[in-house]
């Protein structure tokens, strides 16, 4: 199953320039590990070292924050899109 995966502009260089790329996989898990072996380095930006997402990295499955679904087991199905969205902080 294709699935579109919206690449933030601070990780295009891993992906090679590309904003969207297409991947398969049954669930979000699956997914990334295509993404990492397509484009090697999405594994160290996306994953802290207990293999859990990172806190800084929101990724949303068809708009919905995959924190408050199944996480890395969230199911996808062809067509579906997984965008990859840094965290953003600031203040006055």
């Amino acid at each position: 199953m294709a699935v579109t995966v919206r690449i933030p502009t601070t990780m295009r260089p891993i992906s090679g320039g590309n904003s969207t790329v297409e991947v398969e996989g049954a669930t979000l898990r699956e997914v990334l590990a295509a993404l990492d072996a397509a484009y090697n380095g999405f594994k160290d930006r996306l994953f802290d070292d207990a293999g859990d997402l990172h806190k800084f990295v929101n990724i949303f499955v068809s708009d919905d924050d995959v924190r408050y679904l199944q996480g890395l087991d969230t199911p996808v199905k062809s067509g579906d899109t997984v965008s990859i969205i840094p965290a953003v902080a600031g203040g006055f």
